[in-house]
């Protein structure tokens, strides 16, 4: 039987768990993590990109991360000027401090693989080629998905903790 009773939010929630799991895979089991390192990562990278392609690349998501992607987006005065990782890392940083510690970086490339694992490929390199060469490092290659970064999940070392302090 159906959870929700119309298969479009069936899809969606099913879809939007898969991609949760894999997610996990990098930033830990708790999937509550998981959700909020996806809109921390989603989000500054919509600001980032041209307003045409920002939408483009959201009517691409599941419905439910469709949701939080346009979550809190002002299009007035976008793109942003994130001109390097640094500050895009730290962007990324700050829409994570509410959470337990999470490696920053490895989160920022677990979503940029899961994203060019599971949307059409043209449109993963226009948003790739629409990002500074330093930023655009932090996707991983082609075909290596979420589940492939092989980051820290669950480690809690110093030098493998978040770079929210930096």
């Amino acid at each position: 039987m159906a959870a929700t009773g119309l298969d479009v939010f069936d899809r969606t929630l099913q879809t939007t768990n898969l991609w949760l799991d894999e997610l996990m895979e990098t930033v830990g089991p708790q999937r509550q993590v998981a959700w909020h390192t996806l809109g921390a990562v989603l989000r500054p990278l919509r600001d980032r990109l041209p307003i045409e392609l920002a939408a483009h690349l959201g009517a691409q998501l599941p419905l439910l991360v469709r949701g939080l992607y346009y979550d809190q987006w002002h299009p007035a005065g976008h793109p942003e000027k994130i001109r390097d990782a640094d500050a895009f890392l730290q962007r990324v940083g700050e829409g994570l401090e509410d959470t337990r510690p999470v490696n920053v970086e490895d989160a920022t490339r677990a979503v940029f693989a899961l994203l060019g694992s599971h949307l059409p490929q043209g449109q993963v390199e226009k948003v790739r080629n629409a990002l500074p060469a330093n930023i655009r490092r932090l996707w991983p290659a082609h075909g290596e998905g979420a589940g492939g970064w092989q980051g820290s999940a669950g480690k809690t070392s110093d030098e493998q903790q978040h770079r929210r302090q930096s």
